[in-house]
């Protein structure tokens, strides 16, 4: 909340204005702006928006990032920075914004269009560590035993220098539309992530990382499919032994 409050107040002083201008500007009043300046309280998405629309930022930027050392244009550090549309409700907490497998082709234009997301499905997870997510629905086997139609809820990766080799991923490229997969980092020998299924019978392949647009660590899924655990009569009677020898035991203690 604190890097959103400096923002605000980051943002009036670049226009010159003092907290009254500044507040006339947005439509609201100006106790309302001195709130959010000293961190008291959160603007609701309609004016993060329109806050982002007069000044050129996405929300993602507005909501995390030092506004003071990116420009308009979106770029920090001399390097195009990752855009990220997300959704809040009225006091700036983040939904989990859900892809359906139908809004998948749509997802590669609309991803980083804020009225695109704002139209997905939304809901909260308490479970989660603070952070942005978002959850996708995946099709076929490749990754079993995750059956086709589990959704699968992923954490926001910035760059892919933040992949952590065998973990499962999110990837959004124009190649390959929305997949789940388990990454590999090969960027140092030639520029590419090595994507690999859980299923064997599905091969290993290479994607070049600047193809990628997006990328989210899987954190949880939901699916209607429970894990099928067979015990079978060995086992079981194995378990009833082992219980029936601890039982002799507790008795002689």
């Amino acid at each position: 909340m604190k890097t959103l409050q400096n923002n605000i107040r980051y943002l009036r002083k670049k226009k010159g204005m003092t907290q009254q201008e500044f507040a006339e500007f947005l439509g609201i009043t100006r106790s309302a702006l001195g709130a959010y300046e000293e961190g008291r309280a959160r603007p609701g998405f309609d004016l993060l928006d329109r806050l982002c629309e007069a000044f050129g930022f996405t929300l993602d930027a507005l909501v995390r990032s030092d506004l003071s050392k990116i420009s308009s244009q979106g770029k920090e550090g001399g390097k195009e920075m990752k855009v990220l549309a997300i959704t809040v409700d009225s006091e700036g907490n983040e939904f989990i914004d859900f892809v359906p497998q139908k809004a998948a082709a749509g997802y590669l234009n609309g991803y980083a269009d804020p009225e695109f997301v704002e139209e997905l499905p939304h809901f909260r997870l308490p479970i989660l560590a603070p952070g942005s997510y978002r959850a996708f629905e995946i099709s076929g086997d490749s990754m079993l035993p995750v059956q086709h139609g589990s959704i699968i809820i992923g954490a926001y990766v910035e760059s892919a220098g933040q992949i952590r080799n065998g973990r499962t991923y999110i990837v959004v490229s124009r190649r390959d539309g929305v997949v789940y997969k388990r990454l590999f980092d090969q960027r140092d020998k030639d520029g590419t992530l090595i994507l690999q299924s859980d299923n064997p019978g599905y091969p290993p392949y290479s994607l070049p990382v600047d193809e990628v647009l997006e990328l989210w660590e899987a954190r949880a899924y939901i699916s209607t499919v429970l894990p099928n655990y067979e015990m079978s009569l060995e086992k079981l009677h194995d378990m009833v032994t082992d219980l029936r020898e601890e039982l002799i035991r507790l008795k002689k203690n």
